[in-house]
């Protein structure tokens, strides 16, 4: 998979994806991401890619012909019909499963903004889709794109040294994830369940499954509702809530 992000700040997306599985993923070739910064599509001395918004009010806005410039030339590195995105707090809600789908995708394209956002004419010739990792503002968008990389990264085959572990993740299922341990078995006096060292996996699948509901419906219910459930899983969230209320 290859990923462009146009932003004015390429350094700080390359230093943040050297490290971790991500950066080994790069390495061995997994996927590729490459920055490309509307600063080079400016023709003035001081290299201007913002102005005073129309109406007045604080801040600056990203010009039109920088970044429209910076995405023809990110898009031309991509394979045909990659996705073009901007990174804004409009935009729908990243999540799982839409990770999920990118990660099959030969290519992806995000581009941060900055200052007080983007000239919506720019989102309006330029830009299929808007996406947010949150409701709150930041400073620019290039945090939510390396959110929005180690998500889809991590679910391409060979970045994580087990495959199984981005199908056991929080949200694999639309629950959050289980409770893990390891050793010692006690700690201050906390001790592992005795389940998990039980050797019995069909008791320990039964387990899991059982916490992971209990969370979910504890601190997320939402995505219970969204989700729905089983009548396996209904007895074992309801086991759960009786045992949740003898404690």
């Amino acid at each position: 998979m290859r990923i462009a992000v146009v932003t004015l700040f390429p350094q700080l997306i390359r230093d943040a994806l050297k490290v971790g599985v991500v950066g080994r993923a790069q390495e061995r070739g997994i996927f590729a991401v490459e920055c490309f910064d509307p600063r080079e599509h400016t023709a003035d001395v001081h290299r201007t890619v913002d102005d005073r918004p129309y109406g007045g009010g604080p801040g600056m806005v990203m010009k039109v012909e920088p970044l429209r410039d910076a995405v023809l030339r990110a898009a031309a590195s991509l394979p045909p019909g990659s996705r073009r995105v901007y990174m804004g707090a409009a935009g729908r809600k990243f999540e799982q499963a839409l990770a999920r789908e990118i990660s099959t995708q030969p290519g992806l394209l995000l581009v941060a903004g900055r200052y007080e956002g983007v000239d919506e004419r720019f989102i309006e010739s330029e830009i299929d889709e808007q996406w947010s990792i949150g409701d709150y503002v930041l400073s620019g968008g290039e945090l939510p794109a390396l959110v929005v990389i180690d998500a889809i990264a991590r679910l391409i085959p060979g970045t994580l040294g087990c495959g199984e572990s981005a199908l056991q993740e929080s949200f694999s299922d639309d629950l959050l994830d289980w409770p893990h341990y390891t050793r010692p078995p006690a700690v201050d006096g906390r001790e592992v369940p005795g389940v998990l060292a039980s050797g019995d996996h069909q008791a320990i699948h039964r387990w899991r499954l059982q916490q992971a509901l209990g969370r979910t419906w504890m601190r997320r219910p939402e995505l219970l509702e969204r989700r729905g459930m089983s009548d396996e899983e209904r007895k074992l969230l309801e086991e759960f809530k009786i045992e949740r209320a003898r404690q």
